[in-house]
C-alpha cells in the first residue's frame, strides 16, 4: 500500500506534533517552517493532562518532565488576595499523567530535536514562509518564499496540513475575508526571577479581567544558586474601547502596571513581581470564529490555523497536539487520504468549536469574575458566604468536561 506524501506546512506544537505522530506510525512527511532558526523564544505554557496524553504516547513525556515543573494545585484568589478556590491538578488530582508549567521555547526545542531525529534533518526545512498552495487531481503545489523574501521552488504532495498558526497564510487563502475577534482584552506576559510562590508548584490565577487580573505559575526550577525559580505571569485587562495590542511587541509596564499597584498580599508582592520582570511582551487576547469547514479537498488545517483560542485553560496546545494524533491514525488507517482528511474535520471541528465558545464565555476563571460580581467588587468576611465550594468545583469540573481533560477522557485515547 502506496502512502500518501505529507507536506506539512509549520514546524510550531501542531506541525512538529502531526509530524512526529506520522512517522510514529510509519507515514513519511516533509515539514516547513517559515523561520530560519529554531530559538527557544516566548515565556510559559502550561500542559495539561490530555496535552501530556498525547506528548507520552510520541515519547517525550521524561524530557519535558525534566525541562519543567509539575503543577500540584491550582488556586482562585481575588484582588485583595483572599482564597476563593483551590483544587489538586495533575497526578495529584489522580490523573495518569502530570500538569506541567514549561518554557513554551524547550518545549518547542524537544519537539524540534525529536523531529530531527527521528525525521531526519533532510525532511525539516527552515526559512520556508508558505505564501499559498494550489492543488488539482493529481497533487497539490505549495508555494514558498526565503526569510529574504524571494520565491523558493515550490513543493509537490499528496496532501497538505496547514498547522502556520493564527496568522495561517493557507486560511486566508480561503478565507480571506476573516478577521481577528478581539473582545477588548489586552494581555501583558513576562517572565520573572523570583522566590517560590505558596511552596512554588501552583498555578495561580488572581482577580478577574474586568477589573485586572494576573495568571501566575513557575516554569523553571532553581534557575539560580539562590534557589530561584522562573515565573511565567499574564496580566490581563478588559475595555470597552480598548486597542488592540500588536503581537509578540516588548511590553511597556506603565501600560498595566497601574492597576496592579496595590496588590500587595501576605503572600506575594505582584508589583515587585511585575518590576523584576526579565522581559515582558504584549499580546491581544484574540481568537476567530469556528468557520463551517477545514478540509478543501486535500488541504485542511490543523492546530491555531484551525481553531485559534483564546489563551484561557491552557487548552491550544492540547487541542492541536489531538489534531495532530487523530488526523495521523486516521492517514494510517489506509484508504483515500482526502476521505481522512474529511473525517478529521468531520470529528475534531465541532469539539474544538465548542471550546472556542466556553473560552470566551465560562472558561476557568469565570470563578474569579462569578465571585468578583457576587463580592460587589470588595472583600468577602468568607467565600462561604457568596458561593459554596461544592458550586465552585462544579464550575471547574464542567470546564474539563467540555475541554476534554476530566478524568474519564484523559485515560481514554480519543
Amino acid at each position: 500500500m502506496q502512502h500518501p506524501r505529507v507536506i506539512v506546512v509549520g514546524g510550531g506544537i501542531a506541525g512538529l506534533g502531526f509530524a512526529l505522530a506520522l512517522h510514529q506510525r510509519g507515514l513519511a512527511c516533509d515539514v516547513y517552517e517559515a523561520v530560519p532558526e529554531v530559538r527557544e523564544l516566548g515565556v510559559g505554557i502550561t500542559l495539561l493532562p490530555h496535552a501530556m496524553r498525547e506528548l507520552a504516547a510520541l515519547g517525550v513525556q521524561p524530557q519535558l518532565e525534566a525541562a519543567g515543573i509539575e503543577n500540584e494545585e491550582s488556586a482562585f484568589y481575588n484582588r485583595f488576595g483572599q482564597l476563593i478556590y483551590r483544587e489538586p491538578r495533575g497526578r495529584h488530582a489522580g490523573y495518569p499523567l502530570p500538569e506541567i508549567g514549561i518554557h513554551r521555547g524547550r518545549l518547542h526545542r524537544i519537539l524540534y530535536e525529536a523531529a530531527l531525529e527521528r525525521l531526519g534533518a533532510q525532511h525539516v526545512h527552515t526559512g520556508c514562509r508558505c505564501i499559498g498552495v494550489e492543488q488539482d487531481e493529481r497533487g497539490v503545489t505549495v508555494h514558498f518564499t526565503a526569510p529574504d523574501g524571494t520565491r523558493r521552488e515550490p513543493v509537490r504532495g499528496d496532501v497538505v496540513v496547514a498547522c502556520d498558526g493564527v496568522n495561517s497564510a493557507v486560511r486566508r487563502q480561503f478565507y480571506p475575508d476573516e478577521r481577528l475577534a478581539f473582545a477588548g482584552i489586552n494581555t501583558w506576559r513576562g517572565v520573572t526571577r523570583h522566590a517560590p510562590i505558596l511552596g512554588g508548584r501552583t498555578y495561580l490565577r488572581i482577580g478577574s479581567i474586568e477589573t485586572g487580573k494576573m495568571v501566575i505559575y513557575p516554569i523553571v526550577d532553581d534557575v539560580d544558586d539562590q534557589g530561584r525559580q522562573l515565573i511565567n505571569w499574564m496580566a490581563e485587562i478588559q475595555g470597552d474601547r480598548a486597542q488592540m495590542n500588536d503581537w509578540n511587541r516588548p511590553g511597556e509596564r506603565k501600560d498595566f502596571e497601574a492597576i496592579f499597584a496595590d496588590w500587595r498580599f501576605d503572600w506575594l508582592d505582584v508589583p515587585k513581581l511585575i518590576a523584576d520582570a526579565d522581559q515582558v511582551l504584549e499580546y491581544p487576547m484574540v481568537d476567530k470564529d469556528p468557520v463551517g469547514r477545514w478540509t478543501f479537498g486535500r488541504v485542511t488545517l490543523m492546530g491555531d490555523a484551525a481553531h485559534p483560542m483564546y489563551p484561557r485553560g491552557s487548552n491550544g496546545s492540547a487541542q492541536a497536539l489531538i489534531d495532530a494524533r487523530t488526523l495521523a491514525t486516521l492517514l494510517a488507517a489506509g484508504g483515500d487520504p482526502l476521505a481522512a482528511l474529511q473525517r478529521y474535520d468531520d470529528e475534531r471541528r465541532p469539539a474544538t468549536a465548542r471550546i472556542v465558545q466556553t473560552n470566551r464565555t465560562t472558561p476557568p476563571d469565570y470563578i474569579n469574575i462569578l465571585v468578583d460580581r457576587l463580592s460587589g467588587g470588595k472583600p468577602f468576611r468568607h467565600i462561604d458566604d457568596l458561593i459554596s465550594q461544592d458550586e465552585l468545583r462544579r464550575i471547574s469540573d464542567e470546564y474539563k468536561r467540555i475541554a476534554g481533560f476530566s478524568h474519564d477522557a484523559v485515560r481514554s485515547t480519543g
